[in-house]
């Protein structure tokens, strides 16, 4: 419910990304148009904004707040986890040779150091820190890369949790491609763009981001992908937010609403959580579907009165 709101969602980071709106428009608007865009769109005015915090604000409080509720006025049943246990052979006697840097601290820690020196050198040529605009998804991936070597303290043993969570995500691994190759035939046969110009048609600048909002989330129940919406509906709001006079950041907001408001109805995320627990996906649903309900109404409030 928070996620395509933070700083991993997909749209928001693109939109960061340098050029990127630019680069997005230049096969739509001629140069001159091209010229007068921002550039691109920073943390400051998506995942920052006074919108996007009070969104995040009351869905911490209201959120929790209604299960907590759920949990006790439903009858509820009793499971156990099952944790799999990790058993590392890092004795001395056993590892040879090159094996060595594989299980050593020092090694991952002076890599993790290259990768932290990385960080800060993107973090620095961002120019203004203050828009988070270093906020890409290069700077993203180098930032969790240190993190996972710095606390797991050796290459042998990242790699070892790599496994391990990849071997609870198969489901999305495999889903993945597919959902990509459903957005091919959604983009090419023009049923993301009717269904966007349709939206768009009968919108003003109150409505548009409503409306946005609302395709975002039935375009999701089919693709729930933030990155390939972005790709395909992000020219489509850009251009009619840039003639309506509406700000872009608040249009991309509610894309990424609609995105994660429809997550709580096809909740491929839940995958690796059902693995680990043991439930069935008709187990859940009627709770992310009450979380929907919630969130339906959060995020439309937020559009319509910011």
């Amino acid at each position: 419910m928070v996620w395509h709101g933070g700083v991993s969602g997909s749209s928001l980071v693109k939109a960061a990304e340098p050029n990127h709106i630019r680069e997005m428009m230049s096969g739509i608007y001629s140069p001159n148009e091209v010229a007068l865009l921002p550039g691109a769109i920073g943390f400051d005015q998506t995942v920052f904004s006074g919108m996007n915090l009070s969104v995040m604000l009351v869905l911490i409080l209201v959120l929790p707040a209604s299960m907590y509720y759920l949990g006790k006025s439903v009858q509820t049943r009793s499971f156990s986890i099952h944790f799999r246990q990790w058993h590392f052979t890092e004795n001395e006697m056993e590892i040879k040779g090159a094996d060595k840097l594989n299980h050593s601290a020092v090694m991952a820690w002076l890599f993790a150091g290259f990768v932290f020196i990385g960080v800060l050198v993107r973090i620095y040529s961002s120019g203004d820190i203050t828009s988070f605009r270093f906020m890409t998804p290069d700077f993203i991936n180098l930032t969790l890369l240190f993190l996972c070597l710095v606390f797991h303290g050796s290459f042998h043993r990242f790699v070892h949790a790599v496994d391990d969570a990849i071997s609870g995500a198969a489901g999305i691994l495999i889903q993945f491609p597919l959902y990509f190759g459903i957005m091919g035939l959604m983009k090419n046969s023009g049923m993301v763009e009717d269904l966007s110009t349709f939206f768009t048609s009968m919108s003003n600048e109150f409505t548009f981001p409503i409306f946005t909002y609302i395709s975002a989330g039935i375009i999701n129940i089919f693709v729930p992908s933030g990155g390939g919406q972005w790709a395909v509906q992000g020219p489509i709001i850009i251009q009619t937010a840039d003639a309506m006079g509406i700000p872009i950041s608040k249009c991309i907001m509610a894309l990424a609403y609609g995105d994660q408001l429809t997550n709580m109805l096809q909740p491929f995320w839940a995958l690796p959580l059902l693995g680990i627990t043991g439930l069935k996906a008709k187990e859940i649903l009627p709770y992310t579907l009450y979380l929907m309900g919630l969130g339906f109404v959060i995020y439309l409030a937020a559009l319509m009165l910011f």
